[in-house]
């Protein structure tokens, strides 16, 4: 997949902000859920195939979208900082990010690895692993959602042992396993699967046609 050659798509007049955005692998998934998307990420972001701000995620401005989700960095809880290095070297922005928007008003969407939920950070109503949605990885991470998740549920995960493991030598084979053929091979380190939200998006859309009938 091109960067600039998007895949079709069915538009749904929704606009959704990601925070924190990198590369756009979360971005995607909403762009294929029929979303008009905007991302948001303290650092510069070539590739990124949609309008993008190189912009603070805690003050950018909210107003104007339908659906805000957030990927706070994980390097805070994730069990690969501890091998290799120090969490206190990386603060802890899930927790005023996350205050941040149940204050909005807004709905939303949090990712974030599964260590964050086991530690009771964040509510896993959904945990996704790339073996659900037949990708060749596992890739879990836990979603918490404004609306408190629910709706269609996924099939279990699936490890065989053919799954491609996350390691540098391989990482462009990881990169194109995950759906995010546009990055370098850099910027997929620390992205996430599109379908991921592809699927979240459509929750969303399931709940609210419930909430209006």
């Amino acid at each position: 997949m091109n960067a600039r050659v998007l895949p079709l798509r069915r538009p749904n007049g929704l606009r959704v902000l990601d925070l924190c955005c990198g590369a756009g692998g979360l971005s995607m998934g909403y762009y294929l859920a029929g979303y008009d998307v905007t991302g948001v990420d303290l650092h510069p972001m070539p590739n990124y195939p949609f309008t993008f701000h190189q912009a603070d995620a805690l003050t950018f401005p909210l107003d104007g979208y339908d659906l805000i989700h957030a990927s706070w960095p994980c390097e805070h809880f994730a069990r690969v900082t501890a091998w290799r290095g120090s969490r206190d070297n990386h603060p802890d922005l899930l927790t005023p990010g996350r205050k941040r928007l149940q204050a909005s008003g807004l709905p939303w969407v949090i990712e974030n690895v599964p260590e964050t939920a086991w530690a009771g950070l964040l509510r896993p109503d959904y945990l996704l692993c790339g073996t659900q949605f037949g990708l060749n990885v596992r890739r879990h991470r836990a979603f918490e959602t404004s609306w408190g998740g629910g709706g269609d549920l996924v099939a279990p995960c699936w490890h065989r042992k053919s799954l491609l493991a996350f390691e540098h030598k391989a990482e462009r084979a990881y990169a194109d396993a995950m759906g995010c053929t546009w990055m370098t091979s850099k910027e997929a380190r620390k992205a996430v699967p599109p379908a991921y939200t592809e699927w979240i998006g459509q929750q969303y859309l399931t709940h609210e046609r419930s909430a209006a009938a």
